[in-house]
């Protein structure tokens, strides 16, 4: 399990703890008196964190790099370890260490099934309007079921039209043929009349029956009672129909020449000839085969070879025409339909077929292909729940209602094929426009007591469907409207006083109208279907994911489910899909994917403690629980940034390009976590924190940045940062950077961010083994927005850090505001170097970590410290020993080092600076009398004062802090030289002082170093590599 210890502050065993600090006070000054005067530091040894023993002291006699004494101790200098890199003799992660830690890291069902998900999920709870969209969104998610909801309503509306067009097909071809408005003329014009016809009585009928589901609902629910009775007594007479074939079949005869099927649309007479007394004449049917009427006349080879036979295309189910049927019969376009058992003479091959009355197929038959066309007629199964809204309880109705209407029609339809294959020849089955039989109603000669019994009903069904597509899809439309995921669609929620979706029933009556003037829908079919199953395999998905997540919330009613049974059905669905047309299945995925995106870029965010959230905090939980035990591999290592914010007066963010420069060093991958410090006690900043946070946040948005958002309350500001460094993250998703700016005003000493808590800071990074970025200047850096067209990103790599001055250009240089910069990579050369192998070996280096940068290495000689470095020392120690003295206020100690600065500036003799003190003390400081100070100063000489005074301006400066500053002073001299008008400067961060009397000259010293350039991101690395030359 994560743990996870803060240090706090304990403030209990008070008097010990001030015992214990006055005795290391003693000894502190102890050491200070035996060391001389100054700010502590010893005078030829480091007094930095990690320091060698002071017998190493000897190894930095040299003055250049004194600033790097500390990190020197355990990282090595650049130019003692570039050789070693380039030969992969020294890389802290080896190859054999490599391979090890790899090792280590190695240590009708579907429908039903669907109706089943279905039932679970509409029994957890109250279902309102919006049925299937309403459960996909509630358990998957607003972006899955905004989308899916959308596709699956378009495919409703058009689904209506389909069925309109097949109510007018019905209409124009069985009932009142002479009821067409237009008429054919001349041949091959059936089915552009046809098309145009269905256009004119469609429009008709989608007006009336948006006219009826504007009335009120319970009027369709009336007329549904009507159409259901007409549906019932059409399957009753279909099976009265086939018990009466066993006794007593119909009369319907095909023609047949050899086992080829004819089509009866030419000829009325099965025949070749017939005889009329005693006197023999040909047929119609012989003058399509033959050139003349005659009977020497020249006939097609195959009419020739072959007898007409006429047989009963509905022998009846004693028949025994099941066996012929039971076997598939698949067939190419353009082929004969052909009876198998029937005798066949071949005839010549070049024989034309062209021209002659065969039944030919129109397309080419497979399993897949049919089971496409079968699908739309169980698509049905929604159309109770898209009505959820006006059910009495959906939780009832909807299990109930859908698993009934399954079953019946499940038994209906399988019934029904195999009945008809026992009763009707297979050739009759496979002629898809009855060619055979001159156009007439196959089933219909098979019903009893009368073909109009099936003519009536179909009408009535498809004219149901129809109506019922009409209702179910507004109402889908405005349940989406209504929770507003959609913003351009938020009208179409509105409706009439009793909730009547008026506005999505105008659109979806347009849309409808549009199918009806497209008419042949075959091309837009396919991608209905897939919106239907798509549909379905999101139901299915939900009541998976709902199950296997067990939330407490999922409680559902109906108790016959399990999550395999839902993830048959998912899987069914999807191979449903891509097995009838794997093209329309990607185009139905993309329009759907489209949908996702858009309502994710700019819907309404939702929480409606949906699955896919539950699943989110699943894996991240298991994923937290695999990343915790140990640090990354170096190859996975990326900077995970705890970004330190100064929040102003008003709870808003003082330098936003903080953040800015946060997301070109990210570009969303990896954690970040934004953090910031109010003062003060959280019962009183409750409301100061919510503000600050949605500022924050808010910042976050504007600048992109990918992250979370962490306030912490703590009585000062120290210990808040110290808070965030030690438990921001979770687990092992924790910080490993920390990312600040560099305290400007640093000097003065009212700032809140103050130069004492920014070293304590670098020193607790230190501790935490945390890397530790510095960004100076944080105001220039560039927005977003801006784009450099040239320049350079300089790192000058003193001391070996584990490679974070290698890794963060390369990082910056993938972000578009950085792309255009080149990478140059300095380093430093001593006298004992060889700067020419140097350069060699860091080419080698780089090329090995395939990276792009120009190397130069500058050469940095020993040589005598300038009065500039002695003086500049100098002022530096006197400011901070005239402050550690004088025990006044915020503003008389910035007065008071103000004018010691003014008065050395001015390079005044010392008598003189000591009268301008005098003078100036009695007027500029005006000292508060506590009882304490009087009976302390009481004790005290009244001279002490002028002394001190004396002893500030007679001191010299501390040789160790003289060395840290010349490297400091020479160091940016050649920095400058070089980098002065580059786009950014990495440098090495030198660590603070062990001893923290000298934090004042640390700042400075880093002052010094950065001077004059404009943009520096000082680097200082966690002590682990962080970059690798292995794969």
């Amino acid at each position: 399990m994560p743990t996870s210890f803060t240090v706090v502050p304990v403030e209990a065993q008070g008097e010990e703890r001030q015992r214990d600090g006055q005795q290391r006070e003693e000894e502190d000054d102890g050491d200070e008196r035996d060391r001389g005067t100054g700010d502590g530091i010893a005078r030829e040894s480091s007094p930095f964190i990690n320091c060698a023993e002071l017998g190493r002291g000897n190894m930095y006699e040299g003055k250049n790099m004194a600033l790097f004494e500390e990190e020197m101790d355990s990282n090595p200098m650049v130019s003692s370890l570039l050789n070693k890199l380039a030969n992969y003799t020294n890389l802290t992660q080896g190859v054999v260490e490599h391979e090890a830690d790899e090792d280590s890291k190695r240590k009708e069902v579907k429908t039903m099934l669907t109706a089943i998900s279905m039932s679970a999920i509409a029994t957890n709870g109250v279902v309102p309007a919006g049925g299937s969209y309403y459960m996909i969104s509630r358990s998957l998610g607003p972006e899955f079921g905004g989308a899916v909801g959308l596709c699956f309503y378009l495919g409703t509306t058009f689904a209506g039209a389909m069925y309109i067009l097949g109510t007018i097909e019905i209409l124009l071809t069985y009932i009142s043929p002479s009821a067409a408005i237009f008429k054919v003329t001349d041949v091959g014009e059936e089915t552009e009349a046809m098309l145009n016809n269905m256009r004119v009585y469609g429009t008709c009928i989608v007006i009336l029956m948006a006219i009826v589901v504007f009335v009120g609902v319970k009027y369709v629910n009336k007329l549904a009672l009507v159409f259901l009775a007409c549906v019932i007594l059409s399957i009753i007479a279909i099976y009265a129909g086939v018990i009466k074939t066993a006794f007593d079949p119909p009369d319907f005869p095909i023609c047949l020449l050899g086992n080829r099927t004819l089509s009866k649309r030419s000829f009325d007479v099965c025949a070749k000839f017939t005889e009329s007394n005693n006197e023999t004449k040909t047929t119609p049917l012989w003058r399509l085969f033959c050139d003349s009427s005659l009977l020497n006349a020249t006939c097609d080879d195959y009419f020739s070879l072959n007898n007409v036979t006429e047989i009963q295309g509905i022998p009846g189910i004693m028949s025994g025409v099941l066996t012929d049927n039971l076997w598939s019969a698949y067939s190419e376009k353009g082929s004969i339909v052909e009876k198998k058992d029937q005798p066949s003479v071949a005839g010549s091959e070049e024989s034309k077929m062209g021209g002659l009355p065969y039944v030919f197929t129109d397309i080419t038959t497979y399993f897949t292909m049919l089971v496409g066309i079968y699908f739309p007629s169980v698509t049905g199964i929604m159309a109770g729940s898209n009505r959820s809204g006006d059910l009495k309880d959906a939780q009832k109705s909807i299990p109930t209602g859908t698993i009934l209407a399954i079953s019946t029609t499940s038994f209906i339809y399988l019934s029904c094929i195999v009945l008809f294959g026992a009763c009707i020849e297979g050739v009759i089955l496979r002629d898809k426009f009855g060619e055979a039989v001159n156009g007439n109603l196959v089933v219909g000669t098979l019903a009893w007591p009368s073909p109009w019994v099936i003519v009536i009903g179909s009408f009535f069904s498809t004219c149901g469907a129809g109506l019922q597509s009409l209702t179910g899809a507004p109402r889908l439309l405005q349940a989406i409207a209504r929770d507003g995921i959609v913003p351009f669609i938020q009208i179409f929620g509105h409706g009439k006083a009793n909730g009547e979706p008026t506005w999505a029933l105008l659109l979806t009556v347009g849309i409808c109208e549009i199918g009806i003037l497209i008419a042949s829908l075959d091309s837009v079919a396919p991608i209905l279907s897939m919106f239907f199953l798509m549909c379905y395999m999101f139901v299915n998905l939900a009541c998976a994911v709902q199950t296997l997540l067990r939330t407490p919330n999922w409680r559902p009613r109906f108790k016959y489910y399990h999550w395999t049974l839902s993830f048959l059905g998912m899987s069914l669905c999807l191979a449903l899909m891509f097995i009838c047309s794997w093209y329309y299945a990607l185009i139905a995925m993309l329009i759907a994917g489209c949908i996702y995106k858009y309502i994710e870029y700019r819907g309404a965010e939702k929480e409606w403690g949906d699955g896919i959230r539950g699943l989110s905090l699943n894996a991240a939980r298991y994923a937290l629980l695999r990343v915790e035990d140990g640090p990354p591999h170096t190859k996975n290592w990326r900077p995970q940034l705890l970004v330190l914010l100064n929040l102003d007066n008003e709870q808003s963010v003082k330098h936003p390009r903080l953040l800015s420069f946060t997301s070109q060093l990210k570009a969303g991958k990896g954690l970040t976590i934004v953090g910031s410090v109010l003062q003060g006690i959280y019962l009183d900043k409750c409301m100061e924190t919510q503000k600050a946070e949605e500022n924050v946040k808010a910042l976050m948005g504007v600048e992109k940045t990918k992250g979370f958002c962490q306030i912490v309350v703590s009585p000062n500001l120290r210990d808040g940062i110290s808070y965030l460094i030690q438990s921001a993250g979770l687990g092992g998703m924790k910080h490993n950077t920390v990312l600040m700016a560099w305290p400007q005003s640093w000097k003065q000493t009212e700032n809140r961010f103050s130069w004492k808590n920014f070293v304590d800071t670098v020193r607790e990074t230190t501790s935490a083994q945390q890397a530790l970025l510095v960004a100076k200047n944080i105001d220039l850096f560039p927005t977003n927005q801006e784009r450099f067209t040239g320049g350079n990103i300089d790192v000058w790599w003193i001391v070996h850090d584990g490679g974070m001055l290698m890794l963060l250009p390369f990082l910056l240089r993938q972000h578009k505001v950085w792309r255009k910069c080149k990478m140059r990579i300095f380093t430093v050369a001593q006298m004992d170097d060889n700067s020419i192998q140097m350069k060699k070996d860091l080419q080698m280096f780089l090329y090995h970590l395939r990276l792009n940068a120009q190397v130069e290495v500058v050469e940095m000689f020993e040589n005598d410290i300038s009065a500039f470095t002695y003086e500049k020392t100098l002022m530096m120690e006197q400011r901070s020993q005239m402050l550690k003295q004088m025990q006044l206020s915020k503003n008389e100690r910035e007065r008071e080092a103000q004018l010691i600065h003014d008065k050395n500036t001015a390079s005044r003799s010392a008598p003189a600076v000591e009268a301008s003190v005098a003078a100036a003390v009695p007027e500029k400081v005006q000292m508060t009398w506590t009882k304490e100070k009087f009976v302390a100063e009481k004790h005290k000489n009244k001279d002490s004062n002028v002394s001190g005074f004396k002893d500030i301006f007679n001191m010299k400066p501390n040789q160790s802090n003289v060395r840290r500053m010349h490297t400091a002073v020479k160091l940016n001299g050649v920095v400058l030289n070089k980098s002065q008008h580059a786009q950014l400067v990495l440098l090495n961060m030198p660590g603070p002082p062990k001893n923290r009397k000298g934090d004042e000259n640390y700042m400075e010293f880093l002052e010094v170093l950065t001077e004059g350039l404009d943009r520096v991101l000082l680097v200082r690395g966690s002590g682990r590599e962080v970059i690798t030359i292995y794969s």
